[in-house]
């Protein structure tokens, strides 16, 4: 990803001030190290556990960034009032592609419209490469949560197998792994008489670059605590309006 979103930020007209990759591929090899440079902001695909304390070090140093990790969920309300202690702006998400966020309002007018037409289920499937490292993904939990948003039919999610029948209120998100895929995210509504699909490819890791830089542009001069939906929701008004 680092790697990517370099390249997504040189092809917008950026420099990049500071590379950091504990593996010795870049300038540094942790935050710690690194002083400003004259950089406006960060961007940050890393370990969960490094979540937090990074932020600390933005807050130091004054620093907006845009965080593309996910299963730090247990270190959100420490690093949302850190934010807020501090004045810097703060971009977080599961997803930064914005054709996953036009999936995934797709797929919430989708539930929605089918919350009352009882013949009518839904249910999706996540496929990744064999190294991704977490299952469910988070856009995969993501998908199911803007579904659980738009219907009152489903009324929780269950990503494990299940040893018996579905339950009507249970809303189904399996998970495969394996060989390269960088991506693949499928939700179906389906009755006795007809299936419909609504599927998000993801054939590049470029999508995901691209969103975070986009993103990084956006949170340069703001304050406070912002999720990857508020980006691409101002982002859509602001084309609609064009």
């Amino acid at each position: 990803m680092g790697k990517e979103v370099e390249a997504a930020l040189l092809k917008r007209g950026h420099t990049v001030a500071v590379r950091v990759d504990e593996a010795g591929n870049a300038d540094a090899k942790t935050l710690d190290e690194v002083t400003r440079n004259g950089a406006e902001v960060a961007i940050e695909f890393s370990a969960a556990a490094a979540v937090r304390p990074n932020a600390e070090i933005y807050a130091r140093m004054g620093m907006p960034a845009v965080v593309g990790t996910t299963g730090w969920e247990s270190s959100r309300d420490e690093v949302r009032a850190l934010v807020a202690s501090t004045g810097i702006g703060y971009v977080t998400g599961s997803n930064f592609s914005i054709g996953a966020h036009l999936f995934f309002a797709l797929v919430h007018k989708a539930a929605s419209l089918i919350d009352h037409l009882p013949d009518y289920d839904i249910f999706g499937y996540e496929i990744h490469h064999a190294a991704k490292k977490d299952s469910p993904s988070g856009t995969a939990l993501t998908m199911a949560e803007r579904i659980l948003s738009a219907t009152d039919r489903k009324k929780r999610i269950q990503t494990e197998t299940v040893h018996r029948q579905i339950e009507p209120d249970e809303l189904h998100i399996a998970s495969l792994r394996g060989g390269s895929f960088p991506g693949t995210h499928t939700v179906i509504i389906d009755s006795l008489a007809d299936t419909i699909e609504i599927r998000h490819i993801a054939r590049t890791r470029g999508g995901l670059a691209l969103g975070a830089v986009m993103a990084a542009e956006w949170i340069v001069g703001k304050s406070g605590f912002f999720t990857v939906e508020d980006f691409v929701s101002d982002l859509l008004r602001s084309e609609g309006k064009a």
